[in-house]
């Protein structure tokens, strides 16, 4: 099969991607094979490939938003047969055993395998998933909007309960891409008052579509204090100027799992009046079947940008160069 690996991870434009010939893999006792469809193009999947994210093991193929159809059936499975459309996500296997696991944080697992960085990802014709650890896809999306809740979807619900908005609360989303989008929508249909913060102008337009309160620059103040906030953007200035406009008691959530150095911070300033800065670390499946359940009801509408799979580096320059208005996905033109 074809697929994309990192072999040299460096800047996007060196093209740190490779094509690579695979055999097709085989699913083991509790595994299924999917045909993939999509693949949702993470900032994460940008991290690998440059290298701020080490790969774990040379040669590996990203992606971690994978949509297909079952092919083929490990002994053992109960959850999915033949034909399913199912969900393969980033977390693709804990531990079960360790004191984080067994209190249900399994998120914080001390031994965790994760999709498109330990094991083999999306951007390939097919990919094996232990299938308690994949999705059911509901009805209501389509392949090219459901690969982007899949890791930008389920995190930004994970950052928004981290954040830890009060009803009706005010939130300032910083850097306004694939993960942002939906979460502001979620938070909208809450009843939180949204305001965004991003270099994008493209960016701000889509916000605007989607009902949040007002738009402004990465580092503008709100027009008003904040009771919460969320980090987006991989950019660890905006630390200061998010903590700055979080109102007494407010919280930071940091999403990604990357963030440039943070400058120093004024306790009185930015710390102080308990003022809370917090990380956002993987997620758990719990996190997951609620926020599917969550996004259909609503429903989120997903902006997608399509790319054939052949060009899987131009997606992530595009990701990297704030091309992208909403989320990138790589189609599979091979896909039945």
């Amino acid at each position: 099969m074809r697929a994309w690996a990192v072999d040299r991870p460096g800047p996007i434009g060196s093209n740190p991607l490779i094509r690579v010939e695979r055999a097709i893999p085989q699913p083991g006792p509790g595994q299924v094979r999917v045909h993939v469809r999509v693949c949702g193009v993470c900032r994460t999947d940008l991290h690998l490939a440059e290298g701020d994210l080490e790969p774990r093991r040379h040669l590996v193929v990203p992606g971690h938003e994978v949509v297909g159809i079952v092919d083929r059936v490990g002994e053992g499975c109960f959850r999915f047969g033949e034909g399913d459309r199912i969900g393969v996500p980033w977390l693709a296997r804990t531990c079960g055993r360790c004191r984080f696991c067994i209190a249900g944080r399994e998120n914080l697992c001390l031994a965790p395998l994760f999709r498109g960085w330990d094991l083999d990802g999306g951007y390939a014709e097919y990919v094996v998933v232990d299938e308690a650890f994949g999705y059911a896809i509901p009805d209501a999306f389509c392949d090219n909007e459901a690969a982007p809740l899949l890791c930008a979807g389920i995190i930004g619900y994970r950052a928004l309960r981290r954040a830890q908005l009060p009803p009706g609360g005010r939130l300032g989303i910083y850097g306004f891409g694939g993960s942002a989008h939906i979460t502001a929508q979620v938070a909208i249909a809450e009843g939180a008052e949204v305001h965004v913060l991003t270099r994008s102008q493209e960016a701000r337009d889509l916000a605007l579509t989607l009902g949040v309160a007002s738009v402004g620059g990465a580092a503008d103040p709100p027009p008003e204090r904040l009771d919460a906030a969320i980090m987006f953007a991989p950019v660890g200035t905006l630390v200061p100027p998010a903590l700055e406009a979080l109102d007494r008691g407010g919280c930071l959530a940091i999403a990604g799992i990357h963030l440039t150095d943070i400058p120093a911070i004024n306790y009185e300033r930015h710390l102080f009046q308990e003022r809370t800065v917090r990380s956002v670390t993987a997620n758990t499946r719990q996190d997951g079947i609620e926020f599917m359940e969550l996004a259909a009801r609503i429903p989120v509408r997903v902006s997608a940008t399509p790319y054939p799979m052949d060009r899987a580096n131009e997606a992530l320059a595009d990701l990297a160069g704030d091309r992208v208005n909403g989320a990138a996905v790589l189609v599979n033109d091979r896909a039945v």
